[in-house]
């Protein structure tokens, strides 16, 4: 679905991502994955055409992302930025269709479309048009998703959508996210700082330190098979998170 060649990028003198190359299966849910400041999300921002690589290649099915192609391109992607991003002056109703009215895909499509997305989330439909700060911050976070979901994108790409929510909200929407993606058999692309989440949301984890793959794996490849010592050091640093037996959170 998605591949990188030797993708660099920096900001001023930093190095955000530095040679770097991936490729993204169809169908599967990838959680991008390390501490801050290791370019993950600079690594999103790029596979969304929000930023431009310093060097090398990114591709989206047989295409290459480029300026005369990225508006194109953008509209078969999901994003859902950290924090949510809602417009706190538009309500739940009017963030979920922003992205269709340029379209005019006409109300009642878009109407029902809406119906099928807060059946998907399970969002209440007497909440639909309130505004962002009369939502909670689960809500929110729906709210967010639907607005990616709008168009049925063919990627769903998501950076830190839980982060900011407390713990038994974050349990919840976990759950409810993991449904989602087997409900809708889309390419997922997310991500978070916290390994027991990736554990329990993604089918392939890769784990990025200093713009750079250190490992790519399943969760128990990177439980049990470190390759690299910077992964059982990061393993040892969130053990706390996980179980007695070592095993993603279920």
């Amino acid at each position: 679905m998605f591949e990188l060649q030797d993708v660099t990028k920096r900001f001023d003198s930093t190095a955000a991502l530095t040679g770097l190359s991936l490729t993204i299966e169809p169908g599967r849910t990838t959680v991008l994955i390390g501490p801050s400041g290791c370019g993950k999300s600079t690594l999103l921002r790029l596979m969304i055409g929000l930023i431009v690589p310093d060097a090398g290649r990114i591709r989206f099915g047989d295409a290459e992302f480029s300026r005369r192609n990225v508006l194109e391109l953008r509209r078969k992607l999901g994003y859902v930025i950290q924090d949510g991003g809602l417009f706190p002056h538009l309500s739940a109703r009017d963030n979920i269709s922003l992205a269709a009215r340029p379209l005019r895909l006409g109300r009642d499509r878009i109407e029902r479309r809406i119906r099928e997305l807060i059946e998907l989330t399970r969002f209440p439909e007497d909440a639909l048009d309130r505004f962002p700060g009369q939502l909670s911050g689960g809500q929110c976070q729906r709210v967010s998703l639907m607005r990616a979901l709008m168009l049925d994108p063919e990627v769903l790409l998501l950076d830190e959508p839980l982060g900011s929510l407390d713990p038994m909200i974050r349990s919840q929407l976990q759950e409810e996210l993991r449904a989602i993606f087997r409900a809708l058999e889309k390419t997922v692309v997310l991500v978070t700082h916290d390994l027991s989440e990736a554990g329990y949301l993604g089918d392939t984890l890769v784990l990025l330190r200093d713009g750079r793959i250190v490992q790519t794996g399943t969760y128990q490849d990177l439980l049990h098979a470190p390759k690299d010592p910077f992964t059982s050091a990061f393993v040892r640093a969130q053990r706390r998170d996980l179980d007695p037996e070592g095993e993603a959170p279920c």
